[in-house]
């Protein structure tokens, strides 16, 4: 009891009265006095306005956004005219603004990105029409460039995958990219009943666009019956690793084989929410049975940490399908993950000069 007692004593003068915002470790205060305010007060995660990952909101102008202070700019991308089964991604971007406790600290990359860089939500991309594919496509791209021209990482909520394509063509504009693609399925599809813009083919489209470097790219988790449309992703070069062949004794061969694959060149990730099992995410347009699990999936974001990000998305969140809304819960802290990432990326920290 002696021992005890002296110890408690002890642990009584170092943390009786203290406020949750007052750490002992230096490492933790750092992120403490970005979050807290005097008093260990930091706002409710359930008030105010609902923004992505509780960034700032930033109103942007027309021709000119006028964010060339961001490090990354967030925005939702509320279209889905591309599906080829069930809609309703085009509600993605406002079921992962109502997610209220996503963050801010990432425990396994030791940031909090909200707060150590500057990044705000900007709002959606304008579209002139909710009925033309085309035409949306065009907005988008015209949106991406602008955030692109502005020296700013874009990083997107759809949406149905087809947003893809017209954000590469944006980050790709002077030179194609390598790409991490998480998903079910590899979305290299040919034209479907005289569209070729869905969103099965966005990244077949990229390639064919120039914007997007096949053998700098690698896809993680495909499975399901439509396999055998997948044919361009092999034949152009493309890295497949299929969800049989991931379990967790091999992600971490799956990251090192990504990071070879990807080089030092500038990079895009994008995660389909799909690429979960519906047991994780039902809330989506092409659920596919065997799928990764939420741990396996934070693992292999986490091991890019260094690559050389240039732009990401998180897409398919169709919230109708769940009414948990554990998908949308997952594809906003996926969505962080991908930001946490952003923190370290050789392209943000020289294309600022920190």
């Amino acid at each position: 009891m002696v021992w005890s007692d002296k110890k408690l004593a002890e642990l009584r003068q170092t943390f009786d009265g203290a406020t949750g915002g007052d750490l002992h470790s230096a490492n933790y205060q750092r992120i403490a006095e970005k979050i807290f305010s005097e008093g260990g007060r930091r706002p409710a995660p359930y008030s105010g306005m609902p923004t992505l990952l509780d960034a700032a909101h930033r109103q942007v102008g027309d021709d000119h956004l006028g964010i060339g202070d961001l490090d990354v700019a967030l925005f939702g991308v509320p279209m889905d005219l591309g599906v080829t089964n069930r809609n309703g991604s085009r509600f993605g971007p406002r079921a992962l603004r109502a997610i209220e406790r996503v963050g801010p600290y990432n425990d396994a990359l030791d940031c909090a990105p909200v707060h150590e860089m500057a990044v705000a939500d900007i709002g959606d991309v304008p579209f002139r029409s909710r009925f033309d594919l085309a035409q949306s496509h065009a907005d988008i791209e015209s949106f991406a460039a602008k955030i692109v021209g502005e020296g700013v990482i874009p990083m997107a909520v759809g949406g149905d995958h087809s947003i893809s394509h017209p954000i590469l063509k944006a980050v790709g504009a002077n030179g194609p990219v390598g790409m991490i693609h998480i998903d079910a399925h590899c979305d290299t599809g040919g034209s479907y009943e005289g569209e070729k813009f869905h969103h099965g083919g966005p990244f077949r489209n990229a390639v064919l666009d120039g914007v997007l470097d096949p053998e700098r790219t690698i896809q993680i988790g495909i499975r399901g019956a439509a396999k055998y449309i997948w044919e361009f992703s092999e034949m152009s070069g493309m890295t497949v690793i299929e969800a049989a062949d991931l379990s967790e004794a091999a992600i971490p061969e799956i990251i090192r084989q990504a990071r070879a694959v990807i080089g030092d060149g500038p990079t895009y990730l994008s995660f389909d929410i799909d690429s979960l099992d519906p047991a994780y995410a039902p809330g989506t347009g092409t659920p596919e049975v065997g799928g990764l699990t939420t741990r396996e999936v934070m693992a292999l974001i986490r091991g890019m940490k260094g690559a050389n990000l240039v732009g990401g998305d998180v897409v398919e969140v169709a919230p109708a399908y769940d009414p948990t809304t554990n998908t949308a819960q997952n594809g906003a802290q996926m969505y962080f993950e991908i930001l946490s990432l952003m923190q370290f990326s050789p392209f943000r920290t020289s294309n600022k000069g920190q």
